[in-house]
């Protein structure tokens, strides 16, 4: 990754909850490698003092969601509270209260559906009135195909269709996405015709990918994209699939977690996220290529963190990626600093 120009970037200290995961850690690194102070915050002690051993300068504070004094006392002098700490439907509501009581911007990496819509219904207008900003679901899913599928809009207006295309050569998962899929049973939801529907068995097709995928099988798997997209952008379906063979890593016990594979700590999974937005006979297309779900999430979040920070977003509320930002410039910001490789079609 190129080193940043220093002189240029926003300072500030944010909260991270969840500092100890597996993603928090990458998020922790892209803090300060952007001039960033984190505050390192969690529920476990012990966890938070093996993480200090390695950044004894940074602040840590013991936090629970059960305990919303706890909460208040993390979040003292940050102008900002990143959530990395799923499942998000247990951690989103009461880490956004307090962020409401200490009136700073929240965001979050959620992909769950669930927590991502009960963020959206239930938190803008007092996000409005607090004057900050709650951004969930700047991860690589939710977040990045949002920002794909608007950049690739450009000045249509409206579309007729999204389709989100994923393909990963592998997936290792962290101990917290099992969590997270243990919390999250049952129907997910489509956007279809225009409004949110129960979606049925999921349907299947093949997709051909850019290299280095080419033809896979895909299942429809809807995760926070359907939630996020339909908040800004003027569209009637979208289809969100994934390629089948990461899913077998996924529901396999015995495939172990992410281990480091170069100096940047990223695992070796290979991912390529295709974006194909249809009006009429007309279809525009983002590309992002990368490397590990996980380690990606950290420059996502972070770039919004630091255009929060600068006071580079459009408005106070509850709002979605692509809309509170510039999504092209903000891919661009992310390719330049090689953390993806996008293209446009």
């Amino acid at each position: 990754m190129k080193p940043s120009d220093s002189s240029s970037r926003a300072k500030g200290t944010v909260t991270l909850f969840g500092a100890y995961g597996h993603t928090g850690r990458f998020v922790i690194a892209e803090l300060l490698r952007r001039g960033i102070t984190p505050i390192l915050a969690g529920r476990d002690p012990t966890k938070l003092d093996t993480l200090a051993e390695n950044y004894p300068t940074l602040p840590r504070r013991v936090a629970s969601v059960e305990d919303p004094v706890s909460l208040d006392r993390a979040l003292q002098a940050a102008q900002a509270v990143v959530n990395c700490a799923g499942p998000f439907l247990d951690t989103a509501a009461p880490v956004i209260e307090a962020a409401l009581r200490a009136r700073i911007h929240y965001v979050d990496v959620a992909a769950e559906q669930t927590a991502v819509f009960n963020t959206f219904e239930r938190y803008d207008e007092r996000a409005r009135q607090a004057g900050i900003l709650v951004t969930p679901a700047l991860a690589f899913y939710g977040g990045l195909s949002d920002l794909l599928a608007t950049a690739a809009m450009r000045d249509w207006e409206s579309a007729d269709t999204i389709s989100v295309a994923v393909a990963l050569d592998s997936w290792q998962p962290t101990l917290g996405t099992r969590l997270t899929g243990e919390r999250n049973p049952g129907q997910r939801f489509v956007f279809s015709h225009g409004k949110l529907a129960r979606a049925d068995s999921p349907p299947s097709r093949t997709w051909t990918f850019p290299e280095p995928f080419g033809l896979h099988d895909v299942v429809s798997v809807p995760l926070a994209e359907s939630i996020t997209m339909p908040r800004h952008l003027r569209i009637s379906d979208i289809y969100p699939y994934i390629n089948v063979a990461p899913l077998a890593d996924l529901s396999n016990p015995e495939t172990p977690a992410p281990t480091p594979a170069d100096e940047r700590g990223r695992s070796a999974q290979v991912f390529l996220v295709e974006v194909v937005v249809q009006r009429g006979p007309e279809e525009r297309r983002a590309i992002a290529r990368g490397r590990d779900i996980y380690w990606v999430t950290a420059p996502i979040v972070v770039e919004a963190v630091e255009r929060i920070l600068a006071g580079k977003f459009t408005r106070p509320g509850t709002v979605p990626a692509a809309e509170a930002f510039d999504a092209r410039d903000f891919l661009d910001e992310l390719s330049a600093a090689e953390c993806l490789s996008i293209e446009y079609r």
